[in-house]
């Protein structure tokens, strides 16, 4: 059987081999970029899920939401992108600051909050970037040496999950080690190659909350699957907020997990501890292939995971659990666990 350590160990090989051939595959003139327009800026968005099961883009107001096709709507204006992804990747961020400006005051165009349902930030992005054991606390409670370069895998669309979703476990003899993961989510709002660590933030578009929901007896014990163990259906809630760059300091944000009604954090740490930075993961990434807008980049989970607590004591969670990530600014990611093949919204 492939153990953990096995895994990693050809992981990091594998890193460093492709590492020390890439100046050969790569080799451009300059670090490449383009943008389809202004990234937005000074806004803090959302996905609204409707009764007939569409989503559209929201802002949060110090009022409430604004519902963004209904306010273009009711302002006879040019409607802006529907979608977050739609703003990310065709642009329009200029013509969205324009109707927030317009709806300034306009109580009647905002939504209460908490009348809301939340649909998914993301439905199709082109690339799920995600990084392992980026956090050196992480990395020795699982008994795993430090990387030396980011050790990258990846997810699927089908993972995509809202905030205030219900995650559908499978059934015990598909898996039953669950386990949470709560990440600081980079939102990439350029397309970029071959870019250096000092340009790397400049292609970000915001940040999210992001939860790499985990099966870790398929991740680990299944002949070291990871990609398996991290892509059953609705395994990435993403939510509630996307938060334009301007507005935060990846490098330096407190991250908590809870579950169930604990009020100690089971996951306690800051961003600032990460091993590899979101400048330099994005770096080395763009170095691979391009980064391009609306690609999501999971940067990694600090320690206090399941995983890494002594056996005797490892609860792994189930079926009507409930999971609260935390990560300062950027709000709180709320999902609960059921039985059953697939995840569904409420």
């Amino acid at each position: 059987m492939t153990t953990r350590r096995d895994f990693m160990k050809t992981v990091v090989v594998a890193g460093m081999a492709g590492a020390a051939i890439a100046p050969v595959q790569l080799r451009p003139a300059a670090a490449q970029t383009s943008a389809p327009g202004p990234m937005p800026r000074g806004l803090t968005l959302l996905t609204i899920l409707h009764g007939d099961g569409s989503e559209s883009l929201g802002v949060k107001l110090p009022g409430g939401i604004l519902d963004v096709a209904a306010a273009a709507n009711a302002l006879k204006a040019d409607p802006p992108p529907k979608t977050l992804e739609a703003l990310l990747v065709s642009g329009g961020a200029a013509q969205l600051e324009k109707l927030v400006s317009a709806a300034s005051g306009r109580a009647d165009l905002l939504v209460d909050e908490g009348a809301i349902k939340f649909g998914r930030l993301f439905t199709n992005p082109g690339k799920i970037v995600c990084v392992g054991l980026n956090y050196k606390a992480h990395a020795e409670e699982a008994g795993e040496k430090l990387p030396k370069q980011p050790i990258l895998f990846n997810k699927y669309n089908n993972t995509l999950a809202a905030h205030n979703c219900t995650i559908k476990l499978p059934p015990r003899e598909v898996s039953y080690k669950f386990d949470y993961e709560t990440e600081l989510l980079v939102v990439i709002g350029k397309t970029a190659r071959n870019v250096s660590e000092d340009e790397a933030l400049d292609h970000v578009a915001g940040y999210c909350i992001g939860h790499d929901f985990s099966a870790r007896d398929l991740q680990l014990e299944t002949g070291g699957q990871w990609m398996v163990g991290k892509t059953l259906d609705g395994f990435a809630p993403i939510g509630p907020y996307f938060v334009s760059a301007d507005q935060i300091d990846p490098n330096n944000l407190r991250i908590e997990t809870f579950v169930n009604d604990e009020t100690v954090p089971r996951q306690n740490a800051s961003t600032s501890a990460f091993i590899f930075n979101p400048q330099k993961v994005i770096s080395y990434t763009s170095k691979l292939f391009a980064l391009e807008p609306g690609d999501i980049i999971f940067t990694g989970t600090p320690s206090g995971v399941i995983l890494g607590m002594p056996k005797e004591t490892q609860v792994w969670l189930k079926a009507g659990d409930r999971i609260t990530s935390r990560i300062e600014k950027l709000g709180t990611l709320k999902f609960d666990l059921a039985w059953g093949r697939r995840f569904e919204r409420r």
